[in-house]
């Protein structure tokens, strides 16, 4: 804003301007603002300019030409509506006396603009690309990844930053809220606590959304937008209103400096006037009859009333005005009513004031320079000057030398006299002995006034007779300041009839009482108090004539009021016009005086020189007349619709607002609200008018898509209603019958706009944003469904609008996810497109198959989960209020249920569609029930809801036929693998899995396992078997070879149907526990038939084996033990169930298990028995008193003369120790249970044992063939070491028949050592010769 004190350069080439554009209007005529104004760009055609020969238009020529005229018309008629109401607005913003700007409104953040909001995804994307130094874990980056994908890359967020309802803080906010729950949900480390990495994270957030800015910068500019919006000046407030309203530079300042705005007595004259001019209208309404139509005819006097109220109102808070902001003196209150000088203007007596009510205080200060022409005094003498004002203290000045008698001292002194006497004395030192007082040389007496001029002047001084220098001059600068309350002054002449009866001129001066109350006093010299006043209230200043008979004066002007004429006249036209212009301000009269002579002007045709004998806010009220203003400026305020002209104001104030650059969602700003408060006090727009304008404004930019604070429309329709229900919200009880139907109107409009704010809930509260809006609305949606102010609405009807309301959000948003839904499809079909025609067909062909279908149903479930998951985090808070407590919207929870059950209701529809058309033979569709199921199980209130026993009823057939299929498909499995089974020993894929890190795979919706063997009997073709590789990092773990191909393939059937019936967490707890009791049986039977077979299967490859020696334990024999071993392991898992049920599969199959181990181990120990008694059959020859025995001992013993013959017997006993000793290894090696080869070995080791004890009973009366003994003493010592070595405990190996056998065979050997001479070796002693040997 340029200052009106500092333009007077720029307004002299105005001036020059303005002197050619004033040739042309006639004298006496008004130049046209469209003529005369610089922002018109040119002048309206003249006639003198029109051809000589003009061409008629066209018809449509000339209608263009008159539809560009009522519009360059109607343009015109707006600029002076805003020119005149920009003259209102900076009145009070020059002079507020009623309302101050808040510093306790909420402080609005900066809104988010398109180019922020791409800048902001850019950076994100930069930081998930690594393109910056910000180190970070995986679990921020994940955090990260989902903010940008699921809040920054949202159409809704896009759609609300384009309506402006987006700030900074807000996406923080979002950001905090998204995070929570992670890292609420990250594992506990000791020393960091979760509030540290919250902290560390949003600190990471701050860093990535503020990029390469400085943040000093950045803090510096919120700093100085953070003032801005605060708090403004009033040339501030200026700036902004010039904005609003489309007012130029130059048309502010002419009107700034013809209003006087910096003339705060100017100000406050004008409120009086404008005072004044209400009261007078009042009484005009009141006995014409105009009322405004109103909802009862008792409410004409109570409106006149009110007016008046207001009126009083206003006066006292003008009252209690300082005479001038920052001044020390304050007004003091006379005891009297506060207009009844206005009202009442004959009731002089009640207001009447004395001398001693004016007081006047001055503040005076002496300036001593120099004296001039003190010759006569010695060069050396000590000279020095007194001052002192009549009645107060005497000061003195510093001692100067005669030669050079200089001081500029000053002296300050306050004196309350308006005429004080000034006295400054120069004296010099004595220089006589006996003199007692410094000898005066000469003195001056001055009356300076606060006109009197502020510079140094020299004085001529009276000398004394002891000076004789005759020419004695001081120079010295009296400053005499008017106090606050004084606001005029000088000499008048004057003459009235109850006051100044003579003609004579006086010293004047209007003081100011208080803000109603001004006098004229005159005083006279040295005097504090008035000689006369008269009081101004109820006169009216005018310039005059000169007056016949009355000598003295100039120029003349009178106070007149009814009965009474003071005449007064000065010695010039300017200090007439001041002091007509400071009266005028003082009466509050509504006439203006204008000076009988106008000042010509500046520079004029003529080039007449200007006459500056007018002040100079005469000239810029003669600019502003010459640029059209003077209308405005002029304009009485009291004729004037200031309904309407304020709700255009509050209009373009309200559009400046919305496209500032803060998110203030409607709520103006403080500045905004002090204007507009002061604006309606100061011309009576009614408190419902302002709000029922604001209301309409504010549903208009909601309708046109801008976001507005539902808490601000609360406020206002309160407001409104309170009105026109009769609460008085602004001490107002009458009722308009325009008020109470647009009212009505605009809570029609109002009930709209809530509702289909509460259907879009998603997109007008994107992401529960602005915070608090929903539930701000629904509180609003309450209280305009409200009859009155006093009944409250049943909850019931509330709740029966928002039911309805969120049924068309349900149907809404289910239609907005599926047509995004269908844009992916489009989008991927597009991508995936081939240029040949003929394929692009083929793949249309096949966008419709069932699994197509299938695949977009899953990505729909994916959708609806998201849309309620967010409605749950969001927008489910709107029943709690700030405290927690849930008492506001306690039904809002239910409703928000009843939502989301249409909402699935509505996808229950597409998803029963597309379950339809699959085939019966696919299973495909399982995993839609596992996400969807997956999400209500977890959710409290949707859990076994409506869609969930739906979603449960439809796939509870389906897991029953399954499960049948399953069952049917593995029992055929189990008996044609039999019937082909190997007994090859296979790795396995069922053993519990090592806590390994395992590799990164989708685990979230298990795969549907599926056998290959169809079931006989049915029709259906079950799907292949997902095919299952080893990975490679299960390689080094399971090196062991374990079951058969069937019961591995068994096994691993059951546990992937186990864990997946167990993965579709069935909700239902009666028919969850069926499936598991039916798995859990169906586990039992197959594992039992396995057990079974492989039972048979081990009986009959031992009967087809070799009875000799020649035996060996084969891998498929140790496989058969290892089915049995992990047939027990898992029924330990697959069979084993709760309490009761646990002992009804579980032990059933673990007795089976036991029985069949057990038989196979007797059949086998039974085989390891036959082996050896094929041996002992084999040296039964050798027993004595045999034929065969003796034939075999002649035969060997001449053989042995002639060839080196092999030691008989020998061989059958390494043939059964190599037997033995491969059979322990191959058990120890191949079977996996070691309580089974210990079992084994023990039964071997004793049977076998036993089988040798028997034998040699049976020959206790015959003596050993020296070959019996050392085949026995072999195969008895071998076996000992042998099962000791193989962990048989030493109870069993030294047992009873082990000592029988040992003594036994110890006498034989002693026996056959006499008879034979030796046993070349062979012994029962313990040695290892025969080890060395082997």
């Amino acid at each position: 804003m340029l200052d009106p004190s500092s333009s007077e350069e720029e307004s002299d080439g105005i001036v020059e301007e303005e002197s050619k554009e004033a040739m042309a209007p006639q004298a006496g005529s008004r130049i046209s603002p469209s003529r005369t104004s610089e922002s018109s760009g040119g002048l309206a055609p003249s006639s003198s300019r029109s051809s000589a020969r003009p061409i008629s238009p066209s018809p449509s020529a000339a209608s263009e030409e008159k539809e560009d005229l009522e519009k360059m018309h109607r343009e015109e008629e707006e600029r002076k509506k805003k020119l005149q109401l920009y003259v209102f607005v900076m009145r009070c913003i020059a002079y507020p006396f009623n309302a101050k700007q808040p510093t306790d409104m909420a402080r609005r953040q900066q809104k988010i603009s398109k180019q922020q909001l791409q800048q902001t995804k850019d950076r994100f994307q930069a930081f998930l690309n690594g393109e910056t130094q910000i180190v970070a874990d995986e679990a921020f980056i994940n955090a990260v990844q989902s903010y940008s994908e699921v809040f920054l890359k949202s159409d809704r967020v896009a759609k609300m930053v384009q309506s402006g309802g987006f700030s900074a803080n807000d996406f923080r906010e979002v950001f905090k809220r998204h995070i929570e729950k992670r890292v609420r949900s990250l594992p506990e480390i000791d020393g960091l606590s979760k509030e540290t990495v919250l902290s560390s994270w949003m600190a990471k957030f701050d860093t990535i959304y503020r990029g390469d800015e400085d943040p000093r910068k950045a803090q510096q500019r919120m700093t100085a937008s953070a003032a801005s919006e605060l708090i403004l000046s009033k040339d501030q407030l200026y700036e902004m209103f010039q904005n609003i309203l489309g007012i130029k530079k130059f048309e502010h300042q002419l009107l700034y400096q013809a209003c006087q705005l910096d003339n705060l007595d100017e100000q406050a004259a004008q409120i009086r006037r404008e005072l004044d001019g209400r009261l007078q209208m009042a009484d005009q309404i009141a006995r014409g009859g105009k009322f405004p139509k109103f909802v009862s005819k008792e409410m004409e006097a109570m409106y006149i009333e009110e007016l008046k109220s207001s009126v009083n109102q206003l006066m006292a808070n003008l009252e209690s005005m300082p005479v001038s902001k920052g001044g020390e003196f304050k007004l003091q209150k006379l005891k009297r009513g506060h207009n009844t000088s206005i009202i009442d203007m004959g009731q002089e007596d009640e207001n009447t004031l004395s001398k001693s009510d004016v007081v006047l205080s001055f503040t005076l200060e002496v300036v001593i320079m120099e004296v001039v022409g003190l010759k006569s005094l010695a060069p050396n003498r000590i000279v020095y000057c007194t001052m002192e004002v009549e009645g107060g203290e005497k000061l003195q000045t510093d001692q100067a030398e005669a030669s050079k008698p200089t001081w500029g001292t000053q002296g300050d002194f306050t004196t309350t006299h308006p005429l004080p006497a000034v006295k400054v004395k120069l004296f010099t030192e004595s220089t006589g002995v006996l003199a007692l007082e410094d000898k005066e040389l000469g003195r001056v007496v001055l009356h300076p006034t606060p006109n009197s001029p502020k510079q140094s002047e020299l004085h001529k001084m009276t000398v004394t007779k002891a000076c004789p220098d005759q020419d004695l001059k001081i120079k010295l600068a009296i400053r005499m300041d008017k106090p606050q309350n004084m606001k005029h002054c000088g000499y008048l002449w004057a003459f009235g009839k109850n006051v100044w009866k003579r003609w004579k001129k006086r010293f004047f001066v209007l003081v100011q009482v208080s803000q109603y109350t001004f006098a004229m006093c005159s005083y006279r010299e040295k005097k504090s108090e008035p000689q006369e006043l008269l009081q101004l209230d109820g006169y009216t200043v005018d310039y005059s004539d000169p007056q016949p008979g009355l000598d003295g004066g100039r120029t003349f002007f009178n106070a007149v009021k009814e009965g009474d004429t003071v005449i007064f006249a000065s010695d010039d036209e300017q200090d007439r016009i001041l002091w007509v212009q400071a009266m005028y301000r003082a009466t509050g009269q509504s006439h203006k005086p204008v000076p009988p002579t106008q000042v010509q002007k500046l520079n004029s045709k003529g080039g007449a020189s200007a006459q500056m004998d007018a002040p100079i806010s005469q000239f810029y009220a003669d600019r502003a007349q010459k640029h059209g203003m003077d209308e405005f400026i002029s304009a009485n305020p009291c004729s004037y619709d200031h309904a309407s002209l304020f709700e255009m104001l509050q209009r373009l104030t309200l559009d400046h607002r919305l496209n500032d650059t803060f998110c203030c969602l409607g709520w103006f700003s403080p500045g905004q609200v002090f204007v507009l408060d002061e604006y309606c006090a100061r011309n009576g727009v009614r408190g419902c008018h302002r709000h029922l304008c604001y209301l309409r404004d504010l549903l208009e930019r909601a309708e046109n898509g801008a976001i507005i604070d539902p808490t601000l429309l609360h406020y206002s329709f309160a407001f409104c209603a309170s009105h026109v229900h009769g609460n008085r919200p602004d001490g107002l009880s009458t009722v308009k019958v325009d008020e109470k139907e647009r009212f009505e109107d605009i809570k029609e409009r109002l009930r709209v706009i809530l509702e289909n704010h509460i259907v879009n809930f998603r997109y007008f509260f994107p992401f529960g944003r602005p915070e608090g809006a929903l539930k701000a609305t629904l509180s609003l949606l309450e209280r305009v469904l409200m009859k009155d102010i006093v009944t409250p609405v049943p909850p019931e009807e509330v709740k029966g609008v928002i039911r309805k309301c969120l049924e068309q959000a349900a149907q809404l948003n289910y239609e907005r996810i599926k047509d995004y839904a269908k844009i992916e499809v489009e989008k991927g079909q597009k991508d995936q497109k081939d240029p040949d025609d003929a394929a692009t067909k083929e793949n249309v062909g096949r966008l419709v198959t069932p699994a197509k279908k299938l695949e977009e149903t899953i990505r729909l479930a994916e959708l609806v989960i998201e849309v309620l998951q967010q409605n749950q985090e969001h927008h489910a808070e709107a029943a709690v209020t700030s405290s927690g407590d849930q008492s506001a919207f306690a039904w809002w929870t239910d409703l928000m249920v009843e939502h989301a059950e249409n909402f699935l209701a509505l996808y229950a529809i597409d998803m029963d569609a597309a379950l339809e058309i699959q085939s019966p033979e696919s299973w495909d569709s399982f995993p839609l029930f596992q996400l969807l199921n997956d999400f209500l199980r977890t959710d409290y209130y949707l859990c076994n809801g409506k869609f969930h026993k739906h979603l449960q009823d439809l796939y509870a057939p389906l897991v029953v036929r399954y499960v049948d299929l399953m069952e049917s498909s593995i029992a055929q499995s189990i008996h044609k693998g039999f019937e082909r089974e190997s007994w090859e020993p296979v790795k396995s894929l069922t053993s519990n899995l090592p806590n390994v890190n395992l590799p990164n795979v989708n685990l979230q919706i298990p795969k549907v396992p599926n056998l290959p063997v169809p079931v006989a009997g049915l029709s259906v073709n079950l799907p292949q078997i997902p095919s299952f590789s080893t990975p490679s990092w299960m390689a080094a773990i399971y090196d062991s070879d374990n079951g058969s191909g069937t019961s591995e393939d068994l096994f691993w059937k059951l546990d992937a149907l186990q864990t997946f019936i167990r993965d579709l967490h069935w909700p239902e707890d009666e028919f969850a526990k069926h499936l598991e009791s039916r798995i859990r049986l169906m586990s039992s039977n197959m594992i039992e038939n396995c057990v079974k077979r492989t039972r048979m299967a081990f009986e009959s490859k031992l009967t087809k084996s070799s009875k000799s020696t020649d035996f060996r334990i084969s891998p498929s024999l140790c496989t058969m033990f290892n089915v049995m071993v992990d047939a027990k392991d898992q029924s330990a898992k697959l069979c084993a169930m709760e309490m009761g049920q646990e002992k009804q599969f579980h032990t059933q199959i673990d007795e089976l298990i036991e029985e069949s181990v057990k038989d196979m181990i007797q059949l086998l120990v039974a085989k390891f028995v036959v082996i050896l008694e094929s041996v002992l059959a084999k040296i039964s020859r050798y027993d004595e008193g045999t034929l065969f025995s003796s034939f075999l001992s002649f035969t060997v013993k001449a053989a042995s003369k002639y060839v080196d013959v092999p030691k008989p017997g020998m061989d059958v006993a390494d043939g059964y120790v190599t037997f033995m000793r491969h059979s322990q290894d191959m058990l120890r090696e191949k079977v996996n249970e070691e309580v089974y080869i210990e079992r084994l070995f023990d039964q071997w080791y004793t049977a076998t044992m036993n089988l040798l004890g028997t034998w040699l009973t049976e020959r206790m009366d015959q003596q050993l063939h020296v070959y019996q003994l050392k085949i026995l003493i072999r195969i008895t010592k071998k076996k000992y070491r042998d099962f000791r070595l193989q962990g048989v405990l030493d109870s069993t190996l030294n047992s009873k028949m082990y000592d029988t056998v040992r003594n036994r065979l110890t006498l034989e050997e002693a026996t056959a050592s006499v008879r034979e001479g030796g046993m070349q070796g062979i012994s029962m002693k313990d040695s290892d010769e025969e080890d060395e040997e082997d």
